[in-house]
């Protein structure tokens, strides 16, 4: 007798994210090009400001940041020369994992459609601010960028959902390795297009819906890395990007309208400033002119808690085989 196939909500959602029909973008006219991609749903002018406005003053190459189709938004893009793309429709929207993990399916489709992208930046908006052209250097290979220097034993969120997504067995052994962030990854079209994949299907492994949950993209990333799943290296942090959200706010400071690392250097790109009350106000005065500054935690609406705790509950639950 045949074994019952597995079933979750997730794996149907996954399945049609990885094997839909994929389209075709407009062809550059000659060579090939860098490609910059952000998921931004949710998002209003205001909260992407910084990003777009720092990112053009240091690169012309293609960007292309999933959003929703809001007319002064997509008007604030078009400015600014940066595509927008709609969220992509899967599963008859009955069920959709969390944004976090929503952004590698749309990541995969659009390099897919996208065959004259060479290297590829996959990066956070909102908490993103750049400060040197972000390719120069041209990666040869994946880089992932390291947030925390103690390790991922030392990362409390990490260890939880390395737990949640591949066991406890999985945890103990990464538990040495460095903690990447899954935030700002970057390589090859074709290594990129793997990683997605890879971290997709990594997390359809749990039996409870927490692959789909905010933390298993994370987790994900760094079993992949770790365990040789996809190529990469961990480059330290303060290099090409400095992850700043757990770096004491004393050891950072401001020169010439740039962050500046505890070491002196300046990265081309800053992943979490906004964690920094003053570094996220410089950004906005810099970048952000016209626009309110937006406060990193906005308070939730009655129906968003409990559309989150119900989907909490459902990742503790087992599911049906």
């Amino acid at each position: 007798m045949a074994s019952p196939a597995a079933k979750s909500a997730y794996l149907g959602w996954v399945a049609a994210a990885i094997a839909g029909e994929r389209g075709a973008s407009p062809t550059f006219a000659a060579g090939e090009h860098d490609l910059i991609l952000g998921y931004a749903t949710g998002y209003e002018a205001a909260d992407v400001a910084v990003f777009v406005r720092s990112l053009r003053a240091v690169y012309a190459g293609p960007v292309v940041l999933v959003t929703d189709q809001e007319p002064e938004l997509l008007a604030f893009l078009a400015t600014h020369g940066v595509e927008s793309a709609p969220p992509r429709s899967l599963c008859n929207g009955v069920w959709r994992p969390h944004p976090v993990m929503q952004r590698f399916a749309a990541f995969d489709a659009l390099m897919s459609e996208r065959p004259w992208a060479r290297s590829v930046l996959l990066t956070d908006v909102r908490d993103v601010v750049f400060q040197a052209p972000p390719f120069d250097p041209p990666p040869q290979k994946p880089e992932f960028f390291v947030e925390y220097d103690g390790g991922l034993k030392g990362h409390a969120f990490n260890m939880k959902y390395l737990r949640g997504v591949g066991g406890e067995d999985v945890a103990r052994a990464l538990a040495d390795k460095p903690c990447v962030c899954v935030g700002t990854v970057m390589g090859p079209r074709a290594c990129m297009i793997r990683f997605c994949r890879t971290l997709l299907m990594l997390a359809a492994i749990p039996r409870s819906e927490i692959g789909g949950a905010f933390g298993a993209d994370q987790a994900a990333c760094n079993i992949a890395l770790h365990l040789g799943l996809v190529e990469g290296e961990a480059a330290a942090n303060y290099g090409r990007i400095a992850t700043v959200g757990l770096t004491p706010g004393e050891a950072l400071s401001l020169a010439d309208g740039r962050i500046v690392n505890p070491d002196g250097g300046i990265s081309p790109i800053v992943h979490q400033y906004d964690r920094h009350p003053a570094l996220m106000a410089a950004m906005h005065e810099r970048w952000g002119q016209g626009f309110e500054a937006r406060e990193r935690r906005r308070g939730k609406s009655l129906s968003e808690r409990g559309r989150k705790l119900k989907e909490s509950l459902a990742r503790r639950l087992p599911e049906l085989r």
